[in-house]
């Protein structure tokens, strides 16, 4: 079969021929995959920035395709095992070690394999596992996002990011986010956001505060100095989630602000099993639509992983495996 094979860190998988998986016992299947979602994850991997990595490697954490000829979508957890709370010390995630979606066919467990969501084509379903995961245990789980509160998203060009507020304006009208980039912004509002501020700009949280009166729930992947503006425009008894540091280490915090208005600074990576079929259910029952960037081929994956590279995207990118 064709599969899509990292071979050295610093460059970009490549068009090969290898071995069709083969199963080992009757709990397993393969699943004919139609798309796969590119996460920053795969381009971490291609650049040495993941922990464990394993060459060669076919990358890819995001499918939707077909199973028994019914279209599916894969639980990327591999062994979250029985605490709700945290992954057991052995958890993997589908794409490195295991081989991944970058291929005609993926070998996953039966208990992986759900239907995919009926009002999604098979790009959009593509790009919402992994993702949707994540952003649904930051803001539920964590976050405790209900009905007619108040949140704001952090980097609404990332993947996480992204789906963390398809899913948060399905039950309220004030969604807020920030971007490096106007359009982004701009973009996002006409998506339904409430309203957004360019982060690059002085006293951009000033901004948020006045144009939100305080949010309940902030939901945050850069940490970064800007992490430590984000008390001053929080409700009391406001939850900060955390699912990543792409800005590094957090300058300038003061335990004062938290203190005095009780905020909470969780975190969080990716989710439970249980939270997969919650995430799903949610989806479903508020036909939650995730922002589809842009759809590249097996042939143009390394534009994809460049347009990563760039944080260019608005949403998720999607490959179609031919």
């Amino acid at each position: 079969m064709k599969a899509l094979v990292l071979q050295s860190i610093g460059s970009y998988p490549i068009i090969q021929d290898i071995d069709t998986p083969t199963l080992s016992d009757e709990n397993q299947a393969l699943v004919q995959v139609s798309h796969c979602g590119l996460n920053r994850r795969d381009f971490y991997i291609t650049q040495g920035l993941y922990p464990g990595i394993e060459l060669p490697a076919v990358l890819g954490s995001d499918v939707c395709g077909f199973y028994e000829g019914k279209p599916v979508v894969v639980n990327p957890n591999i062994n979250w095992g029985d605490n709700e709370a945290f992954q057991s010390p052995n958890y993997t995630i589908l794409g490195m070690p295991s081989k991944g979606g970058l291929a005609e066919l993926v070998k996953v467990g039966k208990d992986r394999i759900y239907p995919k969501p009926e009002h999604l084509s098979m790009e959009e379903a593509s790009i919402l596992p992994l993702g949707g995961l994540t952003a649904f245990r930051a803001l539920f789980t964590k976050g405790q996002f209900a009905k007619g509160q108040k949140v704001f998203i952090n980097g609404i060009g990332g993947g996480v990011a992204s789906l963390a507020f398809s899913m948060a304006k399905a039950i309220s009208q004030e969604v807020y986010v920030s971007s490096g980039s106007d359009e982004k912004i701009q973009a996002a509002i006409k998506l339904g956001a409430k309203g957004g501020v360019n982060y690059k700009k002085e006293n951009w949280h000033k901004e948020l505060q006045a144009m939100s009166g305080g949010v309940d729930v902030i939901i945050d992947s850069a940490g970064g100095d800007g992490f430590a503006y984000f008390p001053r425009f929080c409700r009391p008894g406001a939850r900060i989630v955390s699912y990543g540091g792409t800005r590094g280490k957090i300058n300038g915090l003061s335990p004062q602000h938290l203190n005095w208005k009780q905020i909470s600074i969780l975190t969080s990576t990716m989710g439970s099993d249980r939270e997969f079929e919650q995430m799903l259910h949610y989806v479903n029952e508020h036909e939650v639509r995730p922002i589809l960037d842009t759809v590249y081929t097996m042939e143009t994956l390394s534009s994809g992983l460049d347009r990563l590279k760039n944080s260019s995207q608005l949403g998720k990118i999607s490959i179609k495996i031919d």
